[in-house]
């Protein structure tokens, strides 16, 4: 190239334009969107599920300008480059120079032949209706919305007579060399000459290659030395080279990584040392444009948060993110999944569904983002799409075509293909999923659609759950469960698809490394302080919609606490879906969904940080990466409850991939309680390669107590910084009463009945009394874990199923200070001691009952019912205040937390009696 004129500013903008010659009717800037610049009408229409494009605009429009030519300067080739824009037609004074229909890769026309010396004009026509696929995520108003405009750079590129073109720089790491191959524009043979200086993370010399590499048949293929101490990419060192080709006036410069990614039999490798992947879904939603940037600061500080939480590669969920993002991850040190814009059915030649113009459009787009992006060292994997079905030698097909174009990533088929009956392909490098057949579960957590549950939601909480058994189970013991071929019902979407299935006839056993999909989706309430921080293009009226539900139904004044309490549970529930993966060493990976809140589908606000990738302060970027890092210490164990006496047994992992680097040091572990310490120890640790390392166990008597207490199992490696914690929870050892009608201690007692009036019996004679009502009239079964993703959506999808719908509660709100609670020392919200007495509770609806004065115990409810539910509150009654109380009792009689529950209740009516 021997320059680029800049063709952004002021654009003139016909609204749903014909042809080029329609009269302009307004002006706009550009790089941008209309949306974003409010041209149109603006949108009447509100969603409820999502955020809503304000100046929503879906047809034509016609971005015209005019522009100066230079014919003796600029002579050569002109290529105009739209960096991201929908579907174009393009016209050069009043000729039209072509269309271009691709969603993922910049629109580049030849214009040459339709200039004229001095004053030009362009126009384009941006459609985005009717595209040849349904795009996926660049297109969903569930993440970055169906903009239309231009985005990123909008220029003029010039280029001499002769220019070099498609250039692929592919990095040998053995021999230290980067291979060039190109093709040559405008003659068949030519020389060219090298160059390359170092580029990040400092930029150095320019150092010539030293010879020159002669082009034939409009072709050059050459290895180009980069020095024997050249340093290697990896996310630990993200060193970076830049590489000069001159090809006569033509100067071309580009960047790239020596790095070498593969997929061995369980686990990738970078530079020939095993790496685990922590990885986050990415739908690229930034609400203030409602479409991604492409500036590379902005991923700069994108990427950084994901990085300051551990996150070492992104998966890009039906889409591909512009050129910023890519140069953000090569200095960064991530791992580059992006994915055909697509989520559906492929079908084969004669096959229902076959269409034949979208598999080309979509392989098509698949070439462009191979060839635009494939030089970036971070772009080290590639998925066919999400959650597809159809024909498997379809895909086949297609993973062996890009394979054959471009063999320096690893691809799979797609992300959780096939869902219930996954299979894995010959041609697939690696496979995401989430289970293996129906009982063999590869994640923690579930829709009820697609149950069974996850251990996350169906068990008590404890950290010693594995994936290895259901990776690679004993032939004996292989879930041969596979569904027979017929039809099956799916979620596709935010809807229900009917899909043809074939059985596997034999136990899948993957010999490719395995990646868990989208783990997590721990649903948290919203945070209605976010509501102002909306400024550009998506207005959060569904965010101001549920906060007009919880102010009809008298929940607003407990927002915040819905807010931080469901938090605090996700946090937890994200602890022990990551720590899951990592004692799993058959695993090589796992993508969250996800860190970010996702904006659509409902409202599924599953993240940490908000939309705007900012803390919702429910944990700080060092707390998570205590147990979702490099290296992370485990604490193995089967519970987290115990009785004064017990022994705590734990054993303690250490999960390790933090490159080359040897780890020589000591671990430590001390038991704390109130800031004392009660026992503690340490391990010796030497670790020369990655993996999953016992360190050793730990049996250490608790004391003995009257009173409950909670203690802190820390784990460290000061001379590495690395810091893990668990809470445990321990009860005195003790009897109860019997629980038949009555409670007696000291020959005091408090009588339990189970209906309204025998209650008020008691308390007009002045008895102690606990209402357990054997009956509720509305309820809603208790639950520990927080709800899956979004219950709008999942109930929608279960009811069209015929499938049970989610408990869709979100945690617990608790008075920690009543006195009720006094000798159940605990926090507001849920922690893993609550877990058997909300599992054996009914959630009483009180949304109706005035007389409900306080409730002692609540569950939060989701954003969409938005139920007052109470598992133990006070009611006034005409005979006085009764406790009511809607657990199961005789069920948690027998664990220590349910009997120290139930004497805490038990005195606390004794001392008002």
């Amino acid at each position: 190239m021997i320059r680029t004129i800049d063709l952004s500013g002021i654009w003139q903008l016909q609204m749903d334009a014909g042809q080029g010659a329609e009269t302009v009717t307004d002006t706009i800037r550009l790089p941008g969107t209309t949306s974003c610049a409010q041209k149109g009408e603006k949108n009447t229409e509100i969603c409820y599920g999502s955020l809503t494009d304000d100046y929503r605009f879906e047809g034509d429009a016609l971005f015209s300008r005019t522009f100066f030519w230079n014919e003796k300067t600029d002579g050569g080739h002109v290529l105009l480059f739209l960096e991201r824009t929908r579907m174009t037609t393009v016209w050069i004074n009043g000729k039209e120079a072509g269309t271009c229909d691709s969603l993922c890769s910049p629109h580049i026309y030849e214009i040459t032949p339709y200039l004229v010396p001095g004053e030009n004009h362009v126009a384009v026509r941006v459609r985005n209706t009717g595209y040849p696929t349904r795009g996926g995520h660049m297109t969903s108003p569930d993440t970055q919305s169906n903009w239309n405009g231009i985005t990123g750079r909008i220029e003029l590129q010039v280029f001499p007579e002769v220019f070099l073109s498609n250039v692929r720089l592919i990095p040998h790491v053995e021999s230290r060399c980067v291979q060039v191959i190109a093709e040559i524009a405008g003659a068949q043979t030519g020389v060219v000459t090298a160059a390359l200086q170092t580029a990040y993370p400092e930029e150095g010399e320019w150092t010539s290659c030293g010879q020159s590499y002669p082009a034939a048949e409009g072709k050059v293929n050459f290895l180009c030395p980069v020095g024997e101490n050249a340093l290697l990419w990896d996310e630990f060192s993200p060193c970076l080279y830049r590489l000069r080709l001159t090809l006569g006036e033509d100067i071309w410069e580009g960047t790239f990584g020596l790095r070498e990614f593969k997929a061995n039999r369980s686990k990738f490798s970078i530079n020939g040392t095993d790496t685990f992947l922590r990885g986050k879904h990415d739908g690229m939603i930034f609400p203030l444009t409602g479409y991604a940037p492409t500036g590379l600061e902005d991923w700069m500080r994108v990427m950084g948060i994901a990085k300051s939480y551990g996150i070492n590669h992104y998966r890009f969920h039906t889409c591909c993110p512009p050129e910023a993002a890519f140069e953000a991850a090569d200095r960064l040190g991530i791992y580059m999944e992006p994915e055909l814009p697509f989520w559906g059915t492929v079908s084969a030649l004669g096959e229902p569904g076959y269409n034949p113009e979208e598999q080309a459009y979509l392989i098509a787009e698949g070439e462009r983002i191979l060839r635009t992006f494939g030089n970036h060292p971070s772009f080290v994997m590639f998925s066919l799409g999400n959650e597809l079905w159809g024909s498997q030698e379809r895909l086949r097909e297609i993973l062996r075509h890009y394979r054959t174009l471009d063999s320096n990533r690893l691809y799979t088929q797609g992300s959780n293909n096939f869902q219930f009956v996954p299979c894995i392909l010959e041609e697939d490098d690696f496979f995401c999923g989430v289970r293996f057949s129906r009982d063999r579960l590869i994640r923690g957590s579930y829709a009820m659609c697609d149950a069974p549950l996850g251990h996350i939601q169906t068990q008590k909480p404890a950290s010693s759950h594995c994936y290895d058994a259901a990776i690679m189970p004993d032939a004996t013991e292989a879930d041969r469960q596979a569904a027979a071929n017929g039809k099956l019902q799916i979620q596709y979407g935010t809807g229900v698809k009917e899909v043809e299935a074939s059985g596997t006839p034999a136990v899948l056993i993957p010999k490719i490394p395995v990646i868990s999909h989208e783990i997590g989706q721990y649903e948290t309430f919203p945070d209605f302080s976010e509501i102002p921080k909306y400024t550009g293009a998506l207005k959060p009226y569904n965010l101001e919609a549920i906060r007009s539900r919880m102010a009809e139904k008298g929940l607003l004044c407990q927002a915040d606490d819905f807010f931080y309490n469901s938090g605090k549970l996700a946090v937890q529930c994200y602890k022990q879906e990551i720590e899951t993966a990592l004692r799993s060493s058959r695993l090589a990976g796992f993508q969250l969904l996800d860190l970010q809140d996702f904006s659509g589908q409902g409202t599924a606000l599953v993240g940490v940080l908000n939309a705007f990738m900012e803390n919702k302060g429910s944990v700080t970027p060092e707390e998570w990466r205590m147990f979702c890092a490099p290296t992370v210490l485990l604490a193995e164990m089967d519970t987290f409850i115990y009785e004064s006496g017990d022994n705590l047994q734990a054993c303690i992992l250490l999960s390790c991939y933090q490159g080359s680097r040897v780890l020589a040091e000591t671990a430590v572990w001390r038991l704390e309680s109130s800031g004392r310490t009660v026992a503690s120890g340490s391990f010796p640790v030497y670790v020369e390669k990655p993996g999953l390392y016992p360190l050793g166990n730990i049996t250490c008597p608790l004391p003995d107590s009257d009173q409950p207490a909670v203690f802190d199992l820390i784990l460290e490696i000061p001379g590495a910084g690395l810091r893990n914690c668990y809470p445990l929870w321990c009860y005195p050892k003790q009897s109860l009463p019997n629980l038949q009608g009555r409670m007696t201690e000291n020959g005091r007692t408090v009588y339990i009945e189970s209906t309204l009036s025998a209650a008020k019996r008691r308390l007009a004679q002045g008895e102690p009394v606990l209402l357990v009502p054997d009956h509720l009239e509305k309820k809603v079964p208790g639950m520990y874990c927080t709800d899956f993703w979004c219950y709008p959506m999942f109930r929608s999808i279960s009811e069209n199923m015929g499938k049970p719908v989610p408990t869709g509660t979100m945690g617990l709100v608790i008075d920690a200070a009543h006195p009720a609670l006094k000798e159940f020392p605990t926090n507001t919200y849920a922690t893993p001691q609550w877990y058997e007495i909300v599992q054996h509770a009914d959630c009483a609806v009180l949304d109706a009952l005035p007389e409900v004065k306080h409730i002692i115990v609540q569950m939060a409810d989701n954003f969409e019912r938005c139920h007052r539910l109470g598992i133990l509150f006070e009611m006034d009654t005409e005979a006085g205040p009764l406790l009511v109380c809607t657990v199961r009792l005789d069920e948690i009689a027998g664990c220590p937390e349910g009997k120290q529950w139930i004497r805490s209740i038990l005195h606390y009516l004794l001392s008002k009696s």
